[in-house]
């Protein structure tokens, strides 16, 4: 057989086995399950423990591409970093003290957490590091992170404010007063890193966003101030000269937990218990606009975990599901979960409104377009304006026609929650891409598996 023939054969057969075939709706289930580490805390945990003076240890740790790209970084950065089944051992060696080749060139894959973040720690790099990332991540905006630490004293070539991003840091940053005003908690967490390596106060004002980068400071209780008024947090950071080492079991991530919890609010007669899920305020937005559907959530166990609050979550499958005009304010609490809120609100009795949605397009794919298509082929009624979405759900909706997914971006949300479409709504489904799900939930199609799905 021809080499030309023989491998596309192999190309094929290799593209099957990345097609996920779904042909009819999940069945009745009843089950307790816990979901995998918070990969904004596995993230943030590894950097943090990177500039610490000894041994850092993480059970829990999210073993996904994300995760795994930031510890493969650390590497090249001159971090020792073991990986054990059950735990993750960082041996930091201080503040500043990467220690690496010239022409180092880290590779971010799918995270923007990983690339704008880790950013923030070399706005002291002696040498030039060059960043790159997968085409996802490439056509994400950098300028918005490469701005403030200009004003830090680091150098950047970029591609039009895009990967790849060449950085060269600077022996004397200064401390800056930095505005971000999109409600962007890695904008605002690289700027709050550069800080730690900065000699001087560091003043920022932050639109509300996610504060796990804030809770970890306090935890380790590093020089932070924070006040608050209804919009903005305004936070005040002294640079410092040395971290504590931070022991830390990482919770369940709400993200992950929510294709779950939607799951089990759109399928027929089902109860669902979620174990040990962080439920931070600044992460639970896709709780309160549940709430103000008519959709009842129970919160159990709640405890506070070194700043973090974590509990249990008790589900159960809903009816009489009511349309929402989304509070703008809820926006950057749920900015991960909203294509999920998208299929509840297909399902209410009367039109919800979503407005104000600019930052889905900035995620690994234009979300915003994409859930509005998945809507669509749904046979649910639409209409995008600018960044805002209407919805006019049908509380009868069930779907009998084939439906392919493919052609976007690999993006692991618009994969897993066209997953949960099917598994709700019926069709005969094709979805492509399916290892897009490492990106951040390897173990997701493992876990439906526990609630019966047969795949």
């Amino acid at each position: 057989m021809p080499k030309m023939l023989t491998l596309g054969i192999h190309l094929l057969l290799i593209n099957m086995k990345n097609i996920l075939n779904i042909n009819s709706k999940i069945k009745p289930f009843s089950k307790k399950i816990t979901t995998e580490g918070d990969k904004s805390l596995s993230i943030r945990w590894a950097l943090l423990s990177s500039q610490a003076i000894g041994k850092s240890t993480a059970y829990n740790l999210l073993k996904s591409e994300d995760v795994l790209n930031t510890l493969d970084c650390l590497k090249k950065l001159g971090v020792k970093v073991k990986l054990y089944n059950n735990r993750c051992e960082i041996i930091g060696s201080g503040i500043n003290k990467f220690s690496y080749k010239k022409n180092l060139v880290l590779d971010c894959g799918n995270s923007g957490t990983l690339g704008r973040l880790i950013l923030g720690f070399l706005v002291h790099s002696k040498s030039k590091i060059k960043i790159i990332g997968d085409e996802s991540l490439s056509k994400r905006d950098f300028k918005r992170i490469v701005n403030p630490l200009e004003k830090f004293g680091a150098k950047f070539k970029t591609n039009s404010g895009k990967l790849p991003i060449t950085i060269q840091g600077t022996e004397h940053p200064n401390p800056i007063k930095y505005l971000e005003n999109k409600g962007s908690a890695q904008c605002k967490s690289c700027v709050m890193l550069a800080a730690l390596n900065t000699p001087g106060k560091t003043m920022i004002k932050a639109k509300k966003s996610r504060n796990h980068t804030e809770l970890l400071y306090k935890h380790l209780k590093l020089p932070i101030k924070i006040k608050r008024d209804k919009k903005y947090d305004f936070i005040t950071i002294n640079g410092i000269k040395k971290i504590k080492t931070l022991n830390y079991k990482i919770p369940s991530d709400i993200s992950s937990s929510s294709f779950f919890i939607v799951l089990t609010i759109l399928s027929e007669k089902s109860e669902l218990i979620i174990k040990n899920v962080n439920i931070n305020p600044s992460r639970i937005g896709i709780l309160k606009i549940l709430k103000l559907m008519n959709i009842k959530i129970f919160i159990k166990n709640k405890k506070n975990y070194k700043g973090e609050m974590i509990a249990d979550l008790h589900v159960k499958s809903q009816k009489n599901i009511a349309p929402i005009n989304c509070p703008t304010k809820f926006n950057s609490q749920s900015i991960d979960e909203f294509l999920l809120i998208f299929l509840v609100a297909a399902k209410a009795n009367g039109i919800s409104y979503f407005k104000n949605l600019s930052e889905l397009n900035e995620k690994e794919s234009p979300r915003l377009v994409w859930g509005s298509k998945i809507l669509s082929a749904l046979g649910v009624k639409n209409i995008i304006k600018n960044n805002d979405i209407k919805i006019y759900g049908n509380p009868e909706l069930k779907v009998s026609k084939n439906i392919t997914i493919k052609n976007y971006l690999k993006d692991h949300r618009v994969f897993m929650t066209s997953v949960v479409a099917a598994l709700c709504f019926g069709g005969n489904w094709k979805i492509h891409d399916k290892n897009s799900i490492n990106t951040s939930f390897p173990s997701f199609l493992d876990k439906l598996k526990l609630l019966g799905l047969k795949i």
